[in-house]
């Protein structure tokens, strides 16, 4: 990844809608336009084409989150990318040892695979589409839009997309951008792997076709990361750092953390409501 941080103009202002369509729901207390204060440079907002991307809210770049520099403990070579779905990081292999480490969020299909393969695909804000059995799944949420929608800052794939192959054949398993930054380093009910947009934009430039890519299996994680705990933020951390799970659990106790099943419910009624308006302008 880009070892010297870029400087970006402007931010866009203004939060993406219909997050529940990638799998997941940002917290409405932490909408609204993030304040360049606490954005690093490389989270900023950018321009991309005739796009602007929004900065990345400081709220969500949590030291598991943020994009860095650390030791790699696995044997993978250069110029390899490395997801652990347990974890819920993404390694960047730059030479034996270092790596770029990035949070990602996790959907229910980037758990459902491992093993090797290769970027053979790539595409510059892609377009998407609600699988048969999203639409079946959740006919209100996903049959407005099963037609699908054109590639941009509101589409669940964001602002790139690397697509998985193996012995020539597509897996179905994705690298991809996110239109809800709130996900990142969240368990999310649909899609593969995402990062902020950012970090998806500077990871297709440095990914050619052909990157190799390691997805790790349940064992393998264990292995390198040791068991994870998750919060009840919906983060996870390793089981190791007492004092962060104590201070969750104080937390959640007190009140403080809104109870994920209230703000789901919540989060889906917005999401139908503006699929049906998305829907309407297709």
């Amino acid at each position: 990844m880009s070892r010297l941080p870029l400087a970006f103009r402007a931010p866009l202002a203004g939060v993406l809608t219909l997050a529940l369509l990638a799998g997941c729901a940002a917290d409405p207390k932490a909408a609204g336009a993030p304040s360049l204060r606490g954005v690093p440079p490389e989270y900023q907002a950018r321009p991309d084409g005739d796009r602007v991307v929004p900065a990345v809210n400081p709220v969500y770049l949590t030291e598991r989150n943020r994009r860095r520099w650390v030791d790699y403990a696995g044997s993978e070579g250069k110029d390899t990318i490395v997801i652990d779905p347990y974890a819920r990081v993404l390694y960047h292999v730059v030479e034996p040892g270092k790596a770029m480490r990035f949070g990602i969020a996790v959907g229910k299909a980037g758990r459902g695979f491992s093993g090797a393969a290769v970027v053979g695909r790539k595409e510059e804000y892609p377009s998407w589409q609600p699988t048969a059995r999203m639409v079946r799944a959740d006919p209100a949420l996903y049959g407005p839009l099963a037609g699908g929608l054109a590639g941009g800052l509101d589409n669940p794939l964001g602002a790139r997309a690397l697509y998985l192959y193996r012995n020539g054949g597509d897996t179905y398993y994705r690298i991809h951008g996110t239109m809800d930054p709130s996900s990142i380093g969240k368990a999310t009910s649909a899609g593969c792997i995402r990062l902020f947009n950012q970090d998806i934009i500077d990871m297709f430039d440095e990914a050619p076709l052909g990157t190799r890519v390691k997805v790790r299996s349940l064992a393998e994680s264990l292995e390198l990361e040791g068991p994870m705990h998750e919060l009840h933020t919906g983060y996870v951390v390793p089981e190791a750092e007492v004092a962060l799970i104590a201070a969750d659990d104080a937390a959640w106790a007190a009140g403080q953390i809104t109870d994920p099943a209230v703000l789901e419910a919540q989060q889906h009624a917005a999401a139908v409501a503006a699929a049906r308006k998305a829907g309407a302008g297709n």
